[in-house]
């Protein structure tokens, strides 16, 4: 099965040469490449967030595969979906998910449900990939949506990959999709956002998820960043930073009606 691009044209450019170009001027060549566990990675347009994701992934160490990690925007699929095969398109590459990590997942994760209706026309996955296509010719996936989890579920979706990752034994990286916070002013959106990016940076999954649920923080892919942190640290992490952090204001010149971007770096 080949999934289709859903937002090609709308977050990103449409055509292959005229997305080469979009996403090169967010490419910083300049960087000394850093080996990661895990990342945290924006997925809104690339007009708004394209800096900070191209500077997050000219950051790293390309691995042979990518867990993709991201929130249910469409309603569609079960709680927690794998899509555990096939193919992923968009115009500048193709994408082979990676069955031998993606069956370990299943088996490792038993909540995660194999389940390809949640990635139809989800969008917080497909945007991470021009970037990953322009690092790299060979990259392999394993797409995972949450819609929702409790804590403790996070833990073990979290264990479960780092146990899966370990089996399988070559280099993954874990991206963590979100955006922080939506529609508010840009003064609350950095007071906000700089306390969840405080407990990342402190590798504080229970933090994290508790401050996002107790203030009402409207970081749409906290569970995807909880569930990447338990995970980071199953995997030995022993350090977080923020790499760049931007709002839609600096773009749109709205600063009463800001979307939030943090790009960080685990490792």
């Amino acid at each position: 099965m080949r999934r289709s691009p859903a937002v090609a044209g709308q977050f990103y450019h449409g055509a292959a040469a005229k997305l080469n170009q979009q996403v090169k001027q967010y490419i910083n060549d300049n960087l000394v490449k850093e080996h990661a566990i895990g990342i945290l990675s924006p997925h809104a347009g690339l007009i708004y967030s394209g800096s900070v994701a191209g500077e997050v992934y000219s950051t790293i160490e390309i691995p042979k595969t990518f867990v993709l990690l991201g929130p249910n925007h469409t309603g569609l699929g079960s709680r927690v979906s794998i899509m555990e095969s096939g193919e992923w398109e968009i115009p500048t590459g193709v994408f082979s998910i990676d069955e031998k990590l993606s069956l370990r997942i299943t088996s490792n994760a038993p909540i995660v449900s194999k389940d390809s209706q949640a990635h139809t026309f989800e969008h917080s996955l497909e945007v991470q990939l021009p970037f990953i296509a322009h690092f790299s010719k060979e990259p392999k996936i394993v797409p995972i949506i949450i819609m929702s989890a409790s804590l403790e579920e996070c833990r073990l979706i979290g264990e479960g990959i780092a146990k899966s990752i370990k089996e399988v034994k070559y280099e993954t990286v874990i991206v963590a999709s979100s955006d922080m916070s939506h529609y508010v002013p840009d003064d609350v959106a950095r007071q906000k956002d700089k306390k969840a990016i405080e407990l990342i940076k402190a590798l504080n999954p229970e933090g994290l998820y508790g401050l996002i649920v107790r203030e009402r923080i409207s970081m749409c892919g906290y569970l995807p960043a909880t569930v990447m942190l338990f995970a980071a640290k199953a995997l030995g992490a022993i350090e977080a930073r923020l790499i760049k952090y931007t709002t839609s204001g600096e773009v749109s010149g709205d600063y009463e009606q800001v979307v939030g971007y943090a790009g960080m770096i685990v490792k």
